[in-house]
């Protein structure tokens, strides 16, 4: 007899949330992340007489750095200083 059962398995997610003025205070005072890998076994079903749950796969979580680039303007300023005294001398 051959029949359809159905199985689940484990997925891994990831979420990401933005760090934003309202949860600024939250986030930073959470859990400390370092930077060590963590590891996490998933579990699937295995179909066979009877179902059972059984571990079928190890995801390890680590961090990376990401460098971009971004334009960016802004008007620059420029200053000029007028003193008093010997303005045709500057010192070497």
């Amino acid at each position: 007899m051959k029949t359809s059962v159905p199985v689940s398995h484990e997925q891994a997610v990831v979420e990401r949330e933005p760090i934003t003025d309202a949860n600024q205070d939250a986030a930073m005072h959470g859990q400390e992340i370092t930077e060590a890998e963590r590891e996490v076994v998933l579990h699937g079903d295995q179909p066979v007489v009877a179902k059972q749950t059984v571990p079928v796969e190890r995801v390890k979580l680590g961090t990376q750095t990401v460098t971009e680039q971004q334009q960016v303007s802004e008007t620059v300023r420029k200053e000029q200083i007028e003193t008093d005294g010997d303005q045709g001398h500057r010192p070497a």
